[in-house]
């Protein structure tokens, strides 16, 4: 006979019901964790889609994600003939508002050159530019659809391709546009700050400006000695696809790492002083059945086993449920969740832990109890 099974079939309403809520404060940590993983899996994706070795930027900046970054576009020119790389590419990176229909419509924009690296790596609908204007390629997140014309600046753009997952690490969808075009929309002044420039007998200033250049070096040349022959030139900084990527994880996202992070503990923390109140109370219920076991002579560790039972079936109820509840709609989130097996391990042995931390309570409250309480009338 199992105590434990006996003692929640007694109470099964109000262990259900606690299961249910434990159930949704748990899907809540799992989602937060998803959250995470998503976003870092974000910021990575849009710098390893390129599939570039070296990033050039501009002095004393540590990348195009990271910090603003501004350099000649003929820098391009200079990084192709260096020793060891086989192709680069110029990039522009900026984040635009626009009014599509009726809603607004934040996006990420990349621009690239359309014969060199910076493109999109995979299209999953439609095709890639081909023309050096007014055509453009949109993830599917942005909720464009092939055919759409979109006002970016003051043109028209036409989507003519699809992505799929290519997320800034803001959230925002990436749509690639023609090196021109992004150069345009980010650099070229309005007609009257234009005029006011000529005015001032300064000129226009020149849209020749990217933020990066991109390169990618031979198989058996080290990609640090071409990022340190880069560095040769004064006005530019270089780091390769490694340092770009711990920028990425330790600056761009680190301060949302630890405020997901705090979160989660306190959510713990929270699912631990539920635990405890709930067992605390059903063994409070049951004081007189405790006396009873006591004075027929049931030793201690059946009257531990029975709150403990409870305890961690209350918590792998729970967890199970709140897992397939996240997993059923992590789609329909604004941003990626993204649910790895490890990550629920970890959470699942953390429950585990948990639930013996808050049945601390039940137990100490049931082995102080009398066993003379069971003959009280």
């Amino acid at each position: 006979m199992n105590l434990a099974f006996r003692d929640i079939r007694h109470n099964l309403g109000r262990f259900v019901l606690t299961c249910f809520g434990l159930s949704l404060l748990l899907g809540v940590v799992l989602s937060m964790i998803g959250i995470y993983r998503g976003l870092v899996e974000d910021a990575l994706t849009l710098a390893r889609s390129p599939q570039a070795d070296i990033w050039v930027v501009e002095s004393d900046s540590r990348g195009p994600f990271a910090e603003s970054s501004r350099i000649p576009g003929d820098t391009r020119e200079a990084i192709a003939r260096l020793y060891g790389v086989s192709a680069a590419g110029a990039i522009t990176y900026q984040s635009v508002e626009t009014k599509y229909g009726a809603k607004k419509l934040r996006l990420y924009v990349v621009g690239y050159e359309l014969d060199r690296l910076g493109g999109p790596d995979k299209i999953v609908a439609g095709r890639s530019i081909v023309r050096s204007h007014y055509e453009m390629v949109a993830d599917r997140r942005s909720d464009l659809s092939l055919g759409d014309r979109v006002p970016l600046g003051r043109n028209m753009f036409t989507v003519v391709g699809l992505t799929e997952n290519r997320v800034a690490s803001s959230g925002d969808p990436v749509v690639y546009l023609s090196l021109r075009d992004s150069q345009e929309l980010q650099f070229e002044l309005a007609p009257p700050a234009a005029r006011r420039e000529m005015a001032r007998d300064e000129g226009v200033p020149g849209i020749n400006t990217v933020n990066t250049v991109i390169a990618r070096v031979s198989p058996n040349v080290e990609p640090d000695l071409v990022a340190k022959a880069a560095r040769q030139w004064k006005h530019l900084a270089a780091m390769t696809q490694m340092e770009q990527e711990i920028i990425l994880t330790r600056s761009v996202v680190e301060r949302a790492r630890k405020q997901i992070g705090l979160f989660t503990a306190i959510l713990l923390t929270v699912s631990t002083v539920i635990i405890a109140l709930i067992i605390y109370t059903m063994t409070m219920d049951k004081l007189r059945e405790i006396a009873t076991l006591k004075l027929i002579g049931a030793p201690d560790h059946t009257i531990i086993g029975l709150i403990i039972q409870q305890a961690l079936a209350m918590g792998t109820i729970g967890f199970a449920f709140g897992a397939l509840f996240i997993s059923s709609v992590k789609d329909y989130f604004p941003r990626r969740v993204i649910l790895q097996p490890d990550d629920g391990l970890a959470l699942a042995v953390a429950v585990l832990l948990v639930c013996i931390l808050a049945s601390a309570l039940g137990v100490r409250l049931a082995l102080k109890v009398d066993p003379g309480e069971a003959l009280k009338g």
